[in-house]
């Protein structure tokens, strides 16, 4: 095995470490729903692997769906797969290193939670790693609370998620934290609607600084501080009671949820583009929402 063959396989088994120990925390949480949840059957991960591959059969890669719909979670998905073969020439012009080589390989891991209570925000984070001619990789994690409240820079919740996503990037790049935030509030935002998503994290992408092990590490950073600082927030807000009130407002920005997801998601665009599995990747989208 070649050094960067074994660079990736490295990453692999790293995103997959990573989904186990993110659904290890979350079964803890649903494992003690509490009497706030009665009526909900609490559950565990449920994993589903799948395969791609072309009509002739030719393997080329697949990954892991792993689902839990239960009683603090009314869903939530945290994903691995690594998949490879040859983008379609439209899709390649649009990748580095892909223009003269269509050839690709990528693995990665995704989470996304919708949280039953509306106290809890809902989150999304994904790192992954991606080989054309180049290689590179991408990610972050951004919070999305959907209580109208909470959606605010000096909320509590807020400022403790970008204080650990700050402490992530600051070991690996002084501008890091600063400019990985300002991408993550530019990318996840509605122009249709003029607004944001959520109240943000950090997003990046395409991050190759000539230093596998350095990317790699930050990549590995990114993964682990949300693995603790997400549950934690969990922790702090799943036994408050709700009301209708609360739900309708839940509703509502689920359905911005879904729009960004469906409209502008880079990550959905290259999963469906590329013969990904439609289940895992549409796992993203909320179990309820509303349009008014």
């Amino acid at each position: 095995m070649s050094d960067f063959e074994a660079k990736k396989q490295k990453a692999k088994a790293w995103f997959e470490q990573l989904r186990d120990s993110i659904c290890a925390s979350l079964e803890e949480i649903e494992a003690s729903a509490g009497e706030l949840y009665e009526g909900y059957q609490p559950a565990r991960f449920e994993r589903t692997p799948w395969k791609r591959g072309t009509a002739e059969g030719d393997d080329q890669g697949g990954g892991v769906m792993s689902m839990l719909r239960g009683a603090v979670f009314e869903k939530v998905g945290v994903h691995t797969s690594t998949v490879y073969g040859e983008f379609s020439p439209e899709f390649a012009k649009n990748i580095p290193g892909a223009e003269d080589d269509p050839r690709f390989w990528a693995s990665g891991v995704s989470f996304i939670c919708h949280p039953r209570n509306p106290h809890v925000p809902a989150a999304h984070m994904n790192t992954r790693m991606l080989v054309t001619t180049r290689s590179w990789f991408g990610g972050g994690g951004d919070l999305n609370p959907v209580l109208d409240a909470t959606r605010r820079e000096d909320h509590p919740d807020t400022i403790a998620f970008h204080k650990a996503m700050q402490n992530a990037c600051e070991p690996h790049g002084a501008d890091y934290f600063a400019k990985y935030k300002k991408w993550c509030d530019d990318y996840f935002y509605l122009p249709h609607r003029k607004e944001a998503r959520g109240v943000g994290g950090i997003f990046y992408d395409r991050l190759n600084s000539g230093d596998w092990d350095a990317d790699f590490a930050f990549t590995q950073d990114v993964g682990k501080t949300f693995g603790q600082i997400y549950p934690a927030l969990i922790k702090t807000h799943k036994d408050t009671p709700w009301i209708q009130t609360h739900l309708d407002q839940q509703a509502m920005w689920r359905g911005r949820y879904a729009e960004f997801n469906l409209l502008y998601d880079r990550g959905t665009t290259f999963g469906l583009k590329t013969g990904g599995n439609v289940n895992s990747i549409l796992s993203s989208l909320p179990p309820m929402a509303k349009w008014n």
